[in-house]
């Protein structure tokens, strides 16, 4: 995953391919954001790509070549790079903040500058609440209105990141510590080692010969902006993404107990202290006491679980959601491994709005070990992205198998990612659907329909005998788009009864199905699949994070389409695909 330099460098090229799409120099915008897509999932950090093979090794990157080359070398130089500077001159506006209200674009905001001065989203506010915005020659009241309601959905968000995000970073962090000279434990803690879907800032437990030294360390990271908070123990800062980290220093022999109390939510603690009580134990932070000195767990998770007549739980599920009883009668579920995914069923390509050609992709694929893979491309009447209709499907699938005679060791499945129309039908005719090995339907369009009539539109679909999976179920966009209203319960039932998959996407802004979904689909014996909905070899990687959203969602293998060898899920599918 993406070091602190490619995570900086990738937020850095994607506002400068924002602000080359206001200047409609398309060609710069879509060089930046491909650049921006391989640094933000780029394992290996492009300081060390440089030191260890030079310019040319880091222009061989995907989307990188000379130019991007010389920029990345610009900022490990300077920490700056002067292109971005003089752009962000040109338009002094947070452009970042501004896009990130849902259907406000690039050009939208730099036309709100032009008449309005809006330079952010306290501006944009201002102005809406004002009346001013609908004044403006193209957008009026809807408009306005739209863009109120974007900024609620935005401001509900807390400042909450992605895990996507904040993971990348935790991990790098973690790895440099680890490294310093007296280290005898570390790990994540709090939402982060939950992998809840957004994280409000990073919890970091170390055990040291000299806490002092790790502590004086990360304050002085050259990420740090501010710091907070500082004492014997415990660190808080800020840092230049946007969020803070909390270290706590504590002693080796309350590992467990620290480890314990940092990671469940409050009402899983409150509850565990509850149970403590009743057996006579004082449970907290620094071990588990039967009276005021008499310590009888705490070096490990394990030996508190135990302790409290109950097995240990995985940290995904430490939510006081019942886990609590399951594990006090040895009834937890047996969760999905991370390593249990066999194939990923959404992928485009550069047939329409993917970065990497069929065969790239599978390649990629191979190389992080799954078995097979389906090329889903959207289709025609999703224009933005170059959909496919009809005959250019037909030809896909040539170009698939081509593919598959070329690269021995996985397979490439021909599918697509088919629209779903406002009335329920799909953009693509039922005699080329019949053809395609693997059939996602989804919604991109008419987000604002009521309850019922999204859910009809959508159960509809369903009905279709060549729809597979219901790709993305809710259309959210954490932090930026709400769902649609939907009745889940509905769908998951409608799900069950026309044999259609569930996707769980685990694109870091989507994670479409929250967890709560996936355990009502997993009480109704519905189906699931995680896939990554990459749009690029980097965004394969993305896995995981799926993989998390199924374990909050108490998902087992067994209910894992896609974690089944390629003939075994073959025959998951609708009839004509078996």
């Amino acid at each position: 995953m993406a070091t602190q330099n490619n995570q900086e460098l990738a937020r850095i090229f994607e506002e400068m391919a924002l602000l080359y799409e206001v200047k409609e120099d398309k060609f710069r915008q879509r060089a930046y954001h491909r650049g921006a897509d391989t640094l933000s999932t780029l394992q290996e950090d492009v300081k060390d790509i440089l030191d260890n093979g030079g310019q040319a090794v880091l222009e061989e990157l995907p989307g990188i070549g000379s130019g991007l080359a010389e920029k990345i070398i610009e900022y490990l130089k300077t920490r700056h790079i002067k292109e971005h500077e003089k752009l962000k001159k040109s338009l002094p506006i947070n452009l970042e903040e501004l896009v990130s209200v849902e259907g406000l674009g690039p050009k939208t905001a730099a036309l709100l500058y032009k008449k309005l001065k809006i330079k952010n989203l306290k501006d944009l506010e201002n102005a809406a609440r004002a009346g001013e915005i609908r004044k403006i020659k193209g957008l009026g009241k809807r408009t306005e209105e739209n863009i109120l309601q974007g900024i609620e959905f935005v401001k509900s968000g807390g400042g909450r990141l992605l895990l996507g995000d904040v993971l990348p970073y935790a991990r790098e962090l973690i790895k440099k510590i680890k490294n310093l000279e007296g280290i005898e434990k570390i790990s994540e803690a709090g939402s982060l080692r939950r992998r809840r879907e957004t994280i409000g800032d990073v919890d970091i437990l170390v055990a040291a010969q000299n806490n002092k030294k790790i502590l004086d360390y990360v304050a002085e990271l050259p990420d740090v902006v501010k710091v907070w908070d500082r004492g014997p123990t415990k660190l808080s800062v800020h840092t230049r993404g946007g969020f803070d980290i909390d270290v706590r220093a504590i002693k080796k022999e309350s590992w467990g107990a620290a480890l314990q109390y940092f990671t469940g939510n409050k009402a899983h603690n409150i509850h565990l202290r509850k149970i403590a009580i009743s057996k006579k134990y004082k449970l907290n932070e620094y071990g588990l006491f039967r009276g005021k000195k008499n310590e009888v767990a705490g070096q490990d998770e394990e030996s508190i679980y135990k302790k409290l007549g109950m097995e240990w739980m995985p940290p995904e599920v430490r939510t006081d959601t019942g886990e609590i009883e399951a594990a006090q009668n040895r009834k937890l579920p047996k969760l999905i491994g991370y390593g249990d995914i066999r194939g990923d069923l959404q992928i485009q390509t550069d047939w329409t709005d993917g970065a990497h050609s069929t065969e790239e992709m599978a390649k990629e694929a191979k190389k992080l070990g799954l078995e097979y893979i389906a090329i889903t491309d959207h289709t025609k009447s999703l224009g933005v992205t170059g959909g496919s209709d009809e005959k250019r499907l037909l030809k896909q699938i040539k170009e698939i198998e081509r593919v598959n005679k070329k690269i021995k060791g996985i397979t490439v499945l021909s599918g697509a990612e088919v629209n779903i129309l406002k009335d329920g039908t799909l953009d693509i005719k039922d005699a080329v659907l019949k053809k395609l090995d693997v059939v996602g339907v989804s919604v991109h369009s008419n987000f604002n329909m009521s309850k019922r009539d999204m859910t009809n539109r959508i159960m509809r679909a369903m009905r279709n005998p060549h729809a597979d999976i219901l790709f993305h179920p809710t259309g959210r966009l954490i932090n930026r788009r709400a769902p649609y209203e939907l009745d889940m319960e509905a769908i998951i039932h409608e799900a069950k009864n026309t044999s259609t998959i569930l996707e769980i996407n685990s694109y870091p802004s989507r994670l479409d199905l929250k967890d709560e979904y996936i355990r009502m689909a997993v009480r109704a014996g519905v189906k699931l699949c995680i896939d990554t909905d990459a749009h690029s070899k980097e965004h394969l990687k993305y896995m995981e994070y799926g993989i998390a959203q199924a374990r909050r969602g108490w998902a087992e293998k067994e209910d894992i389409v896609n974690t089944k060898p390629l003939e075994q899920f073959l025959k998951n599918l609708k009839s004509g695909k078996k």
